[in-house]
């Protein structure tokens, strides 16, 4: 996937970076979209584990999918005394996820979907709607701004995310927009809660 250029050469600042914020600051205008019961969460695209991690602490059962190996092998190391499942799997296929069998309760995209290209983007949302159980959600950050030197990101705004949701049957039950979280003025986020009917 060309969405993965960048991250493996630059792996320890991004491991540090990632490590940097908190999962409840990352995620406070969502964290309402989060089951309080122990649930089944795949986080795709788990760079480091922070995410995955916070969530495995709060009770619930986490599968981390991360294609980089060098932030894969960060995450483990970092967050060895948290049990999480880790899957060297990646978007728009998610080929070893899908043959698991497995179905979610919540699955969370942080800072990923911008990496795909519209072809891949209508690959993998009706991938990634068919992982999830009955009313189970996808909660997903959409990055907007200038692409760092040597990465690949794509344009992609909410509301071409919340149509193509539609049209595999989820629906949107949170959209807000917020400032960067380490203060780069020219990038913003969008976060989204879609829900399977």
């Amino acid at each position: 996937m060309s969405g993965l250029s960048g991250y493996g050469e630059n792996a320890t600042a991004l491991t540090e970076q990632y490590e940097s914020v908190a999962f409840a600051d990352v995620h406070r205008d969502v964290l309402h979209l989060f089951p309080s019961r122990p649930s089944r969460i795949l986080d795709i695209g788990a760079g480091t584990g922070r995410d995955a991690a916070a969530l495995s602490r709060l009770g619930h059962d986490v599968t981390a999918v991360e294609p980089t190996v060098e932030l894969r092998n960060a995450g483990v190391r970092i967050h060895a005394a948290t049990p999480i499942r880790w899957i060297d799997d990646s978007l728009p296929e998610l080929t070893a996820v899908r043959s698991d069998g497995g179905r979610y309760d919540v699955v969370l995209l942080t800072a990923v979907w911008m990496h795909l290209d519209e072809a891949h983007r209508a690959i993998a949302m009706p991938h990634i709607a068919a992982l999830l159980n009955p009313n189970g959600r996808i909660v997903m950050s959409l990055r907007h701004g200038p692409v760092p030197a040597g990465r690949t990101m794509y344009d992609v705004s909410a509301a071409e995310t919340i149509e193509l949701a539609a049209s595999v049957g989820l629906r949107c039950i949170h959209r807000n927009d917020r400032e960067d979280m380490l203060g780069r003025g020219d990038v913003s986020w969008s976060f989204l809660g879609l829900e399977a009917r």
